[in-house]
């Protein structure tokens, strides 16, 4: 089975020094709801993903970003986050818009560096936000 492909942001103050960082707290499904992860959504049909990661930010958020570099995954280019679904994600600033929970989340939280942790995290969202802290203390960021 092809697993489904989501796309998200690690939604940043600054690509080169990351301070902090966004997180959103999903509202549904039941199993999932009152833990957070980075926001995004699935790629649909005929969208490339960064088309997909624009909209979604625009429809869940109501914000445009610049993105900066893909945070390549561990398998093939991506992260697993469940056993059905894989994701990639792409380091990114906000450009136009106040964010606001429209879709999907009831709050958002900019976490300080470097407790970007101290959150109930998806558990596939537990090793990519560790490697995102990992990167944001070292030169260069998530640029």
């Amino acid at each position: 089975m092809t697993p489904i492909l989501v796309v998200a942001a690690a939604l940043v103050d600054d690509l080169a020094e990351p301070r902090r960082l966004m997180a959103a707290r999903r509202t549904r499904p039941h199993p999932l709801a009152g833990r957070w992860e980075l926001p995004g959504g699935k790629v649909e049909a005929g969208e490339t993903p960064v088309d997909a990661l624009h909209r979604e930010l625009r429809e869940e958020l109501g914000i445009a970003v610049r993105l900066g570099s893909e945070v390549v995954g561990p398998v093939d280019g991506r992260w697993p986050i469940t056993p059905r679904h894989v994701m990639r994600v792409w380091a990114a600033v906000l450009t136009e818009g106040d964010p606001q929970p429209l879709e999907g989340h009831d709050e958002l939280r900019w976490l300080d560096h470097p407790d970007w942790h101290d959150l109930p995290w998806l558990d596939g969202d537990v090793p990519l936000v560790a490697e995102l802290a990992a990167r944001a203390a070292r030169p260069g960021g998530l640029a």
